[in-house]
């Protein structure tokens, strides 16, 4: 099954077969298909922007452009983080806790749900729907720029996730698929 992991692009398939977990299943699909339209959206915005400021001089321009890439990695690269941490594990037989797996596909959806949360708080006055939700109201009266919160939060906290789950060589607190706390005893 190594053969078939080439990259990022088949790390995504290698992820969905390798674990048994349906949760990093489901954010496996689920996530790769995000990634993917959030890699068109800024894509495509960033080739308008580029049309609507072609007779702009450097600087400014250059420098936000740039950024724009940079923010648009930012939301794919922690998106994608899970199911690349899931396939690596997988493939190189690393030491983790058993339920790995599984957690890493929560804080992928944790994530998903960040970026939803972050647009609802960054939505500009116009695209702002009436609602009777207290809760909806409450994240538009918040100020545009608190919607980098969300993401920001949630994208350590899949990192988080991947290193408090994880186990080396030189760790022998971390806990195998299929060890007991026993077997790890005696192995010390």
């Amino acid at each position: 099954m190594a053969d078939a992991y080439r990259g990022v692009f088949g790390a995504i398939p290698y992820a969905f077969r390798a674990t048994e977990s349906w949760t990093m299943r489901a954010y496996a699909a689920l996530g790769a298909l995000a990634a993917g339209f959030v890699a068109v959206v800024v894509t495509l915005a960033l080739v308008v922007w580029m049309g609507e400021t072609v007779s702009a001089q450097g600087g400014t321009f250059l420098f936000s452009r740039s950024l724009f890439v940079v923010a648009g990695l930012g939301a794919v690269g922690p998106l994608l983080a899970p199911i690349l941490f899931v396939a690596r594990r997988h493939r190189r037989g690393d030491r983790v806790a058993d339920t790995y797996d599984r957690w890493m596909g929560v804080a992928g959806f944790l994530f998903l749900l960040s970026l939803y949360l972050a647009m609802v708080i960054s939505a500009p006055e116009g695209l702002r729907d009436p609602s009777d939700s207290v809760l909806l109201n409450a994240l538009y009266d918040l100020p545009q720029l608190a919607g980098f919160v969300p993401p920001v939060a949630a994208a350590l906290a899949v990192f988080a996730t991947h290193f408090r789950l994880r186990g080396g060589a030189d760790d022998d607190g971390a806990a195998t698929d299929g060890d007991t706390p026993a077997d790890l005893d005696e192995s010390t």
